[in-house]
């Protein structure tokens, strides 16, 4: 995700982006975030497009409806509490489209073969829908966010250094926090939760690393489906994910370090920007950009071990 200066009355617009939007000299990647960290357990060979050789990838339909539904829902709560109304919401969507578009001009091409605005306007009336879906989940007029789209990062002792935007935060009076992920999607079958609940998880774990706090409950919103998933961690759960978010990122150094950098096979290759690049459908990735690997390590990057990291006055 990417967070501009395009903001109204100082809040910021963020687009939900990968790191190949901007190509610029290789270098070993140097922290974890949840969509980077899903993104090596989906396909190493992805996580190295994306990360290493950050190869561009076409706007999606889908994506950028979540980034306009995502903006709406962070903006509607610049409002007064009665104010924040589904007709009110729903209002909201033409205008942070455009300034999406102020953002990311390149976005203008998802329609360039929509000369009367018809598959546009369809498009802005998902986000409506999905928007006003989101008032039979929550009830904005009783809540005032902590914060929104939250920047955290923390650096473990390990040296690993994790980071991500935190789409709302609640804090109660009892001092309890809770971490709040909108999805545009449908909620996914029980036996895929977990994966679902991993990105919370690591937020969670951030939270706490820097906080020394652990949240009370996790939620994801499921503006596709219209339903709440939630999950309250505790703190056997938490070291679990840290302990397997290290050992991603040894497999990361190793790959780093050797270029070796395999493609893992699954129905989701059907969406890849890359299949043109990917030796599963007979294509050849381009030459592999770090000549040097990392000498004597096994991770990508070591800043001594000093726990710290930046986090808003939660």
């Amino acid at each position: 995700m990417v967070c501009g200066p395009l903001s109204v009355a100082g809040r910021r617009v963020c687009v939900m982006t990968t790191s190949t939007e901007s190509s610029g000299t290789a270098r070993p990647p140097d922290s974890l975030s949840p969509s980077r960290a899903g993104d090596f357990m989906q396909c190493p060979l992805l996580y190295r497009f994306r990360v290493i050789d950050r190869l561009p990838e076409k706007p999606s339909e889908a994506a950028t409806r979540g980034t306009l539904v995502h903006a709406v829902l962070e903006r509607l709560f610049d409002e007064p509490a009665e104010r924040r109304t589904a007709p009110r919401a729903k209002a909201l969507v033409p205008g942070q489209w455009e300034r999406l578009l102020e953002s990311r001009p390149q976005l203008a091409e998802l329609f360039a073969g929509d000369p009367d605005g018809a598959r546009l306007a369809e498009w802005l009336s998902e986000a409506e829908r999905l928007v006003e879906r989101w008032f039979a989940l929550e009830d904005p007029t009783r809540l005032e966010p902590a914060e929104r789209e939250l920047f955290v990062e923390a650096e473990l002792e390990s040296g690993l250094r994790l980071r991500g935007i935190i789409d709302r935060v609640d804090v109660a009076p009892t001092g309890e926090v809770r971490i709040v992920d909108y999805k545009t999607g449908k909620a996914p079958r029980p036996e895929y939760a977990e994966g679902a609940l991993f990105q919370m998880k690591f937020y969670a774990l951030v939270v706490w690393r820097l906080k020394r706090v652990i949240p009370r409950r996790l939620q994801l919103v499921y503006l596709g489906s219209g339903e709440v998933m939630t999950y309250d961690p505790d703190a056997a759960d938490l070291r679990r994910v840290e302990r397997k978010l290290l050992a991603l990122w040894e497999a990361i150094g190793q790959a780093t370090g050797s270029g070796d950098w395999r493609p893992r096979r699954t129905r989701l290759c059907d969406w890849c920007d890359h299949r043109a690049l990917c030796p599963e459908f007979g294509g050849t990735p381009p030459p592999y950009p770090l000549a040097v690997p990392v000498p004597g390590s096994q991770r990508p990057a070591d800043s001594g071990g000093v726990p710290q990291g930046r986090m808003g006055p939660v």
